[in-house]
């Protein structure tokens, strides 16, 4: 496992992304605004198994993400068949938000969120200590309409950003508060277990500080590193959850009832400076408006995989209409520095 930040670690890696190469017979597709597509030279071929893992990952390296087209991903298994021809080791999830199915080799469904909403952009995991560094995302049936397909750069957003607010969350980091009382994802199904000793375990072992409430509930704060110095390239990057976490993404009715019954520190999650002090919502805004220039989308298609480097990459989706059918697998984990106890 590879340590970010740690500058011996990039200086070995960082050869990877050195040279952009094309496997024999496969055509790159490069746009504005739009995520790099790397088509197949015929349907169905080569087969998964077959799929050309350094090349794929060089270019991975070179673009943040690789959309590869014409592969026919068609089940979770042919998924994680993908994940092994392109070395990506799979990691189970843990401190969830949301629920998922689980299916064989650490493969999930997609996160069950509204089609009718929109999934802002968030880098998988990096509240946790440990993330995963690669994300890989199988598209089985696509959407009648919207759902694109959407990535954000995270040095693009270093000069996006006013930079008195990255020295700000460079600074201090920023800071994760949950709540598992009544309402929304419990701590038993975050965690995947309903032993508290272990949760407890896992807290201390993970830099989360964590309180039992007397009815059963939990309460957990983490202080989180908001920009990394990326391993591979050696840049910096926005890497963090502040704005997608915050309170102000609770739908308005439902955060009110939330603070009448139980204080704003009882809300299922809200975001702070890594200093403690609360983040204003025109710095989400500010956050937000970036993620849409450092945007990059494509429609989905049948089949699609997309291959995002976590550590750069953020992703999110549009909202969409019709079936839709997604499975995700998240590895290669790194520890992140500076994730540290409030």
């Amino acid at each position: 496992m590879t340590t970010v930040n740690d500058p011996e670690a990039v200086d070995d890696m960082a050869a990877m992304g050195a040279v952009e190469a094309v496997p024999d017979g496969w055509h790159l597709t490069l746009g504005e605004g739009r995520i790099p597509v790397l088509r197949l030279p015929d349907p169905g071929a080569p087969a998964i198994a077959d799929l050309p893992g350094e090349g794929i990952r060089a270019l991975v390296a070179r673009h943040g993400a690789i959309l590869i087209r014409g592969l026919g991903l068609a089940s979770p298994a042919d998924l994680a068949s993908a994940a092994r021809a392109l070395g990506v080791a799979g990691m189970a999830e843990c401190e969830g938000f949301t629920s998922r199915l689980a299916h064989p080799d650490h493969v999930y469904s997609a996160s069950d969120w509204p089609s009718e909403d929109q999934l802002c952009m968030h880098h998988e995991q990096s509240y946790a200590a440990v993330v995963p560094s690669i994300a890989l995302f199988g598209c089985l049936v696509a959407p009648e309409s919207g759902g694109t397909a959407a990535v954000a750069d995270g040095e693009r957003m270093m000069e996006l950003l006013p930079e008195e607010l990255v020295e700000r969350f460079e600074r201090d980091g920023w800071e994760l508060a949950r709540s598992y009382l009544e309402f929304g994802f419990t701590w038993a199904e975050a965690f995947g277990t309903e032993d508290r000793e272990l949760v407890s375990d896992y807290c201390a072992r993970n830099a989360v500080d964590c309180t039992w409430t007397e009815d059963g509930g939990l309460r957990t704060r983490q202080r989180r590193a908001a920009v990394l110095r990326h391993p591979v390239t050696g840049r910096r990057v926005w890497f963090n959850q502040a704005a997608f976490l915050h309170e102000s993404s609770l739908d308005p009715l439902i955060r009110e009832h939330l603070e009448e019954l139980y204080g704003v520190e009882g809300l299922p999650f809200r975001t702070l400076y890594g200093d403690g002090e609360t983040i204003p919502t025109d710095v989400v805004d500010t956050i937000n408006k970036a993620y849409g220039v450092a945007g990059l989308t494509e429609p989905w298609q049948d089949g699609d995989l997309l291959m995002v480097d976590n550590l750069r990459m953020a992703h999110g989706r549009d909202p969409y209409e019709g079936d839709r059918q997604m499975v995700a697998l998240f590895g290669d984990p790194v520890r992140v520095a500076g994730h540290q106890p409030r």
